[in-house]
């Protein structure tokens, strides 16, 4: 298992529409990310910085393969036309990212 940590920006005026949206993810989303192996996603907010900061468990052992299987979700598609107007991708993060991967640094059990 992995444990992944993801930060991107968030428009402010976006906010309540971004918590909206995620008090009742699509039945379909979560499934796909199921089906990806991933777990235990969390998304958290930091105002008045304006960051979003994801955390997910990941328990495959092909994460790209398994994000491209997402990726190519119709529904997963669909969704993000809702989520991605409300995000602002870091100019720092690497080419072909949209929410900009961290390091892990420090876990405790």
């Amino acid at each position: 298992m992995q444990r992944m940590g993801m930060v991107i920006g968030i428009a402010a005026d976006k906010i309540a529409e971004y918590k909206a949206l995620h008090a009742a993810v699509w039945p379909q989303v979560l499934a796909k990310l199921q089906q990806a192996n991933v777990r235990n996603y969390s998304i958290f907010l930091r105002e008045p910085e304006n960051l979003l900061f994801g955390y997910w468990e990941y328990h495959g052992t092909d994460f790209a393969a398994d994000m491209k299987l997402v990726a190519a979700d119709a529904e997963t598609q669909r969704w993000w036309t809702f989520c991605g107007p409300c995000q602002l991708p870091l100019a720092s993060r690497a080419d072909g990212e949209h929410w900009a991967m961290m390091e892990s640094v420090f876990h405790m059990d």
